[in-house]
């Protein structure tokens, strides 16, 4: 079966997303194998942390675009794999993705995270997409 939504419809969803997060949400992000959806970590390192703006981002066109996240310093060194975003209580999962290089639902730069060297966010967007 296939569903298919207006693109006003799949913009509210995202908006959702954004009123949801809140001010001050948290990015995570991680090595290792990516768990359930909210699953608590098994063996992950957490390499970075950022705290997003008071707004998440803007949705326009079915697609929500990140806001400006400012620069911040690797908490250990590895390879990033996947992100999760908590609320700014730092416990409420709001949603995970994939983190890396290009094709990544989060771009990082550089691509590979060591502790104490910057780390910033090249690019991240969700789509909503019609199936």
């Amino acid at each position: 079966m296939t569903i298919s939504f207006s693109a006003a419809l799949r913009t509210a969803r995202l908006n959702a997303i954004v009123t949801a997060a809140g001010a001050g949400a948290k990015l995570r992000i991680y090595d290792g194998t990516k768990p359930a959806a909210g699953a608590a970590l098994s063996g992950n390192t957490l390499l970075a942390e950022f705290t997003l703006g008071a707004t998440l981002g803007t949705a326009s066109g079915a697609t929500l675009t990140f806001g400006a996240v400012s620069n911040v310093n690797g908490s250990a060194t590895g390879t990033p794999t996947w992100f999760r975003i908590v609320l700014s209580d730092g416990t409420t999962f709001l949603m995970d993705g994939t983190a890396g290089g290009a094709g990544s639902d989060l771009v990082l730069s550089p691509a590979a995270i060591t502790s104490g060297q910057p780390v910033s966010i090249s690019s991240m967007t969700i789509s909503e997409a019609n199936a």
